[in-house]
């Protein structure tokens, strides 16, 4: 049956395999902080309806603390190395302290359960296996500051394997520490009008692409949110990298099926819904 991708914006997407569904960097969020959601409704509630979610790196339109109050309680939720040390609001989402250590060294109670990981390392979610992988990216929480905690992808295996890359930038070790996939979700823009070290444009991505040589892509990151009062501000870099991407991955990895979702749109790669 393969598998079923949803995006709702920015980073955000919900990957359906085997009858599990994870979701990715949630962030169900008209505004936040100086940025404002542009295009695409905030997603709706049952967008936050999760096995497990996925959060890549520390920044706040990644992990989005009231974004992830709003899952229920239980839900497994994947978070970088430290980041409960460097974030203290997840630690009040944590259900250790509520209903004490579960196996494995899970929370188990009224909060989430909340498991740090490091690139190599896996978890079980039912007949899932995901995997942390390295992400080329600033993993602090906040620009500057002492606690540090790795950026990092995923590889979500079921009936296939759908790589989730979080923020990143290209790095020579790409294709061998992701390793095979079927599908990638690549972030092929940004938030704002220049993206700096670490972040992935359309160009990169394609070349990423042709690297990893999956079957299909979704682009994601761009196109969602931008910073106030900037509407002005070099403003093709808000509407035009997924068609930039589209255009470049066919040149680039020509058998790879490029999926352009709009926000709230699903597809099931190698299928027609």
């Amino acid at each position: 049956m393969g598998n079923v991708i949803t995006w709702w914006g920015h980073a955000t997407c919900t990957v359906e395999d085997s009858g599990v569904r994870v979701l990715t960097d949630p962030l169900f969020a008209r505004r936040l902080i100086h940025l404002r959601r542009r295009r695409g409704d905030v997603p709706p509630p049952e967008a936050a309806v999760a096995d497990a979610v996925l959060v890549s790196h520390l920044h706040s339109d990644h992990l989005h603390l009231p974004s992830l109050a709003k899952l229920a309680p239980g839900t497994r939720l994947i978070v970088p190395r430290g980041a409960r040390r460097a974030v203290p609001g997840l630690r009040r989402l944590d259900a250790v302290g509520r209903g004490g250590i579960g196996r494995g060294g899970v929370g188990r109670g009224g909060g989430l359960r909340i498991t740090e990981v490091e690139p190599g390392d896996e978890v079980e979610i039912g007949p899932l296996w995901v995997r942390a992988v390295p992400a080329c990216h600033d993993g602090r929480r906040l620009p500057v500051g002492p606690q540090r905690s790795p950026a990092l992808g995923y590889v979500i295996s079921g009936e296939r394997r759908t790589y989730f890359a979080g923020d990143t930038g290209l790095f020579d070790e790409m294709a061998d520490a992701v390793g095979t996939v079927d599908v990638a979700l690549l972030p092929v823009g940004g938030w704002g009008p220049h993206l700096g070290h670490g972040h992935l444009n359309a160009d990169r991505a394609a070349e990423a692409l042709a690297r990893l040589a999956p079957d299909a892509a979704v682009p994601v990151h761009y196109g969602t949110f931008w910073p106030i009062g900037m509407d002005g501000v070099r403003p093709h870099e808000f509407h035009s990298p997924g068609d930039e991407f589209v255009r470049q991955a066919a040149r680039r990895a020509p058998g790879v099926a490029v999926h352009r979702l709009q926000h709230g749109e699903s597809v099931r790669p190698g299928a027609t819904l």
